[in-house]
């Protein structure tokens, strides 16, 4: 337990509000023993770059022992570390590494399901009355032999597969190696909470729940019932999945789950400091859920959903309304916001692929999530503004990807290495060739060539984060939207005695853009310029204007 470590970063109980926080892909960050794959001592071994970034906290994907069908989200055992990341030791190492770097470790736990080669699930499916039978959602066949109702998996096809030593189907929402937990019985309940204490008692400052709205399904087992057309989106899974063809109301989103999520609550706090933020995964009520889930500051601290993480196009208009219906959703709760993660295309590519000007636009939606009211997440690469990788088929690692390519070609194309070193192979990643390849366009954005240059999108990160810290108002403030004029974007941030004014120009062409009604000093320290003549102001394509008022 690293107790010395972890006491230096307990002053502010509240840290996680506004908080930015990096994402840590481990496979993919940096390789230290030369198998191809990332691991904790290379992750370790880079913290100072996340340190020089200016981030809050580090959440890294998981780590524990896995089959890696879904690359370490099918977990095998949830209080150890997979041999391919390394070793208990190794993930105290880093604990006190990034402690004494000021950064804080949040890991991600998927208790949603488990693996298949789980001693859990062995058990359990071993017969119908042994000590874990109930310990992971079993159901008999129809007469007819066919799965119990209709619900499917987000992975494609039937959510239900078939054991023939238990004659009976178990429940898998994501992959048939993904055995769904059954959070109906306490004693999962209770066991699972005792992982949770496990991780804490190692030094850990929160965690990131994935999948958080599937964690119970309907005793009842009824059919989901079908969605209309027009109510259809790909905002958590892509267009060509039949996942998006019905509402999703018993096999997930059920109102059990706030009783569990209270006693999770009431763990952390047994501990100083401790935040955790869920993921919540659903297409037509998920800022919904999000509200329910952070109300009453006794549930998760904050969650982020999908509004952002989805293929729509990011205008004015789209960021006004997703923010305006988080506030009605969730009057109380508090968001985490990000544009790109470990799940979907590299927003550069998904919103400004056909751009010109690559690098300003990646400034722009930088610093324009980082001004947004809720804490931030940052992807490892978003940094370099990395763009998705196009990979051929033969080099596909994802499931999700094999099983609907062409159409939608996975995840692979967000996960691939990050690149440290443009002179050397691979990037500085590893010094083999790695699991995903090193694309040639990454290489020459690495690390080593954005770094000190006070153009690149690399040091505008730095500054941009420095600059928020500067003022309160861009972490804990309120939000309000002004009236936009075209593709500008125009709100304000208030905290205590300071009012902030927000200008983005969202376009690749000069916007003009009036300034409300007060004095307003501009700000100075953020890396945009613009052209002041009184009230009026140029900004140029993809520019931004940030002020005080006096």
């Amino acid at each position: 337990m690293n107790v010395a470590s972890q006491s230096i970063l307990t002053a502010d109980k509240d840290w996680w509000r506004g908080a930015v926080i990096y994402q840590i892909y481990p496979r993919s960050y940096q390789d230290s023993n030369g198998d191809g794959i990332g691991d904790l001592k290379g992750i370790t071994a880079r913290l100072p770059h996340v340190a020089s970034l200016g981030a809050d906290a580090i959440w890294i994907s998981p780590f524990f022992t896995s089959p890696m069908r879904d690359f370490g989200y099918d977990v095998s055992d949830y209080e150890n570390v997979d041999s391919i990341f390394g070793t208990l030791v190794d993930f105290d190492t880093l604990i006190s590494e990034a402690h004494r770097l000021g950064i804080r470790v949040m890991i991600d736990l998927v208790i949603s399901h488990s693996s298949d080669q789980h001693p859990w699930f062995v058990q359990s499916r071993s017969s119908k009355t042994n000590a874990k039978a109930d310990w992971y959602v079993w159901a008999d066949a129809k007469p007819d032999g066919t799965p119990p109702n209709n619900w499917l998996s987000i992975f494609g096809g039937s959510a239900w597969a078939w054991d023939p030593t238990r004659m009976q189907y178990y429940l898998h929402n994501f992959l048939t190696s993904q055995p769904d937990m059954n959070l109906h019985n306490p004693e999962v309940q209770d066991r699972l909470l005792d992982v949770v204490r496990f991780w804490l008692n190692r030094g850990v400052d929160g965690f990131r729940l994935d999948t958080i709205n599937f964690y119970f399904h309907d005793p009842l087992l009824r059919d989901n019932p079908a969605l209309a057309p027009e109510r259809r989106n790909a905002s958590t899974a892509p267009a060509v999945n039949p996942y998006n063809f019905q509402e999703h109301v018993y096999d997930k989103n059920r109102p059990e789950n706030l009783a569990f999520l209270k006693r999770f609550r009431a763990v952390l706090e047994e501990f100083p400091a401790i935040a955790a933020v869920g993921e919540v995964g659903d297409s037509q009520r998920g800022l919904e859920i999000v509200g329910e889930y952070t109300s009453g500051n006794d549930k998760m601290h904050m969650c982020y959903a999908f509004e952002f993480l989805a293929p729509d196009p990011l205008t004015p208009e789209r960021v006004e309304e997703v923010m305006q219906d988080f506030e009605a959703a969730a009057p109380d709760g508090w968001a985490c916001w990000a544009f790109s993660n470990h799940d979907v295309m590299r927003h550069v590519s998904r919103w400004g692929g056909l751009v010109a000007d690559h690098d300003a636009f990646a400034k722009l939606y930088a610093s324009l999530l980082m001004t947004l009211r809720g804490s931030v997440c940052l992807y490892q690469g978003e940094e370099l503004a990395l763009t998705e990788a196009d990979l051929a088929y033969q080099d596909l690692q994802d499931p999700y990807g094999i099983q609907f390519w062409p159409e939608f070609k996975g995840r692979d194309g967000c996960r691939t290495p990050m690149v440290w070193d443009s002179q050397v192979a691979q990037g500085g990643f590893s010094t083999v060739k790695p699991w995903l390849p090193v694309p040639v366009e990454h290489i020459l954005r690495a690390v080593s060539v954005q770094q000190g240059d006070e153009a690149s999108v690399l040091e505008h990160y730095r500054r941009f984060i420095a600059f928020r810290k500067l003022h309160p108002a861009f972490a804990k403030g309120e939000i309000e939207f002004e009236e936009t004029e075209g593709d500008a974007l125009v709100f304000t941030r208030e905290y205590g005695n300071e009012k902030l004014l927000c200008i983005f120009n969202m376009s690749p062409i000069e916007a003009g853009a009036t300034l409300p009604a007060g004095e307003w000093q501009a700000l100075t320290g953020h890396g945009f310029t613009s052209n002041n003549y009184g009230d009026k102001i140029d900004i140029p394509a993809w520019g931004a204007y940030f002020a005080r008022l006096a």
